[in-house]
């Protein structure tokens, strides 16, 4: 079982068709109405679908700190950077992760892809 991905608008369309094509179910905020809606409730949205996030915003690196210190839960969290990684190594990242991992080994977690 892999795990099943949401993409917020910062993401690359290369990267969410690679992944894809990898046969990983990623469902993004354009696709789900929410590309617009700050990143409180993207996080919220995510757990609600039961989905791991994929974001190149840093500003959810801030966001999940504080749900982690309160306790509260979220399916679990992947950064990128945007500038350091490229669109190949981070399909190949998200697709080993998506494969690899359990529900249970990301939640209420954030993965970092490496540059």
């Amino acid at each position: 079982m892999s795990l099943r991905l949401y993409f917020d608008h910062h993401v690359p369309r290369a990267i969410v068709v690679g992944v894809r094509q990898q046969g990983i179910d990623v469902l993004t905020t354009e696709a789900d109405g929410t590309a617009d809606h700050d990143d409180v409730l993207l996080l919220q949205r995510a757990t609600d679908l039961g989905r791991v996030i994929f974001t190149q915003d840093s500003d959810f690196l801030v966001l999940a700190a504080a749900w982690q210190q309160t306790g509260r839960e979220f399916t679990g969290m992947v950064y990128a950077h945007q500038l350091r990684i490229t669109i190949g190594a981070a399909i190949r990242d998200l697709v080993l992760i998506a494969s690899l991992m359990n529900p249970d080994d990301i939640r209420n977690r954030v993965e970092f892809l490496p540059w």
